[in-house]
């Protein structure tokens, strides 16, 4: 293991421990490559890489001791901006109110790919005025990671998300053999690096790492066609494609719960058992859930189709009605952790030959 590419990121995390955040990035935890708060550098999955398919994802060993050489797992940061379970308020026995107390934690996001920083960014047009949220996103420091390996479901290059991470990161981060190449993306990130020990990067340094990333993007494993996705679902709505899809999709939601911009939610009034009482809690939904669209007695979307239907018309779709852009990054996750293994861009690329 290279030891001095630990230590160099090693000091970075120290210093966000001691500016206050709690730092989060990516680590091995059972089977898959996970997301979760960093004492140090070490925890990072050095030499691991994952297998991804349709419905598959394996840990593999990789030849180097890369700490960023992995593509994304189950988790996005949504689960940190937007928790899937929040309270909302309480009420004692006698009737009166309570606010919930919620913390307002200083998270600093380690590693965050180009498709993720996208999503992040989604996330904030479409929940800004979501106060928890708000808050949360003020208070980020993100170091993202360009990407120069693409996983095997990976489609962010035909999305124009990745595999470099647009703006939004207070710094980047290019892992070469031996060292990393950084840029600074805001006045905190520059101040942070000042504070580190670096030297200035070469042209030579500089031109490897841009030719990288770019070489990335001719060696993904996916890509959405090249039509108008927003056109292509609103003439495709009464397409016998949606029956082929629901003869195999179980309903189960998988896909909008790995998905790293589905934002749907839904409240629920519990109680204890002695009725003295009560709290009102908000927990992640899906369109998936028969319950979703329930109005007046009964659901709207009952079948499989229509579900399928409804999720894939949002997020390609009708997103661009109301957020200006599609809802897709181009992440993978749908596909690799669909339990039957549909892979949305065979699935688009089918209505589009049709």
């Amino acid at each position: 293991m290279n030891q001095a590419i630990i230590d160099d990121l090693g000091a970075l995390v120290e210093e966000l421990i001691a500016d206050g955040y709690r730092v989060v990035g990516p680590t091995v935890s059972g089977s898959a490559i996970q997301l979760a708060e960093l004492t140090s550098a070490g925890q990072l999955p050095a030499g691991w890489g994952v297998e991804t398919g349709p419905g598959h994802y394996r840990l593999r060993r990789r030849e180097d001791d890369a700490l960023f050489g992995h593509s994304a797992g189950p988790q996005s940061w949504k689960t940190f901006l937007h928790p899937p379970h929040r309270k909302l308020w309480s009420t004692g026995p006698d009737g009166s109110f309570q606010a919930a107390e919620e913390e307002t934690p200083r998270y600093a996001l380690l590693g965050v790919r180009g498709c993720d920083l996208a999503a992040i960014g989604k996330l904030r047009d479409v929940l800004r005025l979501d106060g928890s949220f708000a808050a949360r996103h003020q208070a980020l420091f993100v170091v993202a990671v360009n990407c120069t390996e693409p996983g095997e479901v990976c489609f962010c290059a035909s999305m124009g998300t990745g595999p470099a991470a647009g703006p939004g990161a207070d710094l980047t981060l290019t892992e070469m053999t031996g060292h990393f190449v950084v840029e600074a993306g805001t006045e905190a990130g520059l101040e942070l690096l000042d504070r580190l020990d670096h030297r200035d990067a070469t042209a030579d340094e500089t031109g490897g790492a841009a030719a990288a990333v770019a070489a990335a993007a001719q060696h993904m494993g996916r890509a959405m066609p090249e039509v108008d996705l927003r056109a292509l679902l609103v003439g495709s709505r009464e397409s016998s494609h949606w029956e082929d899809v629901a003869e195999w999709c179980l309903t189960c939601g998988n896909c909008t719960m790995v998905c790293p911009t589905c934002f749907c939610t839904t409240t629920e009034d519990v109680t204890d058992l002695t009725g003295d009482h009560a709290e009102r809690r908000q927990r992640w939904s899906s369109c998936f859930e028969l319950d979703f669209s329930y109005v007046h007695g009964g659901s709207v979307r009952t079948s499989g189709e229509s579900r399928y239907r409804q999720w894939i018309t949002h997020k390609l779709g009708t997103w661009h009605d109301q957020f200006g852009g599609s809802g897709c990054v181009g992440c993978g996750r749908c596909i690799a952790w669909c339990p039957v293994g549909i892979d949305l861009t065979e699935e688009v690329g089918r209505l589009a030959h049709a």
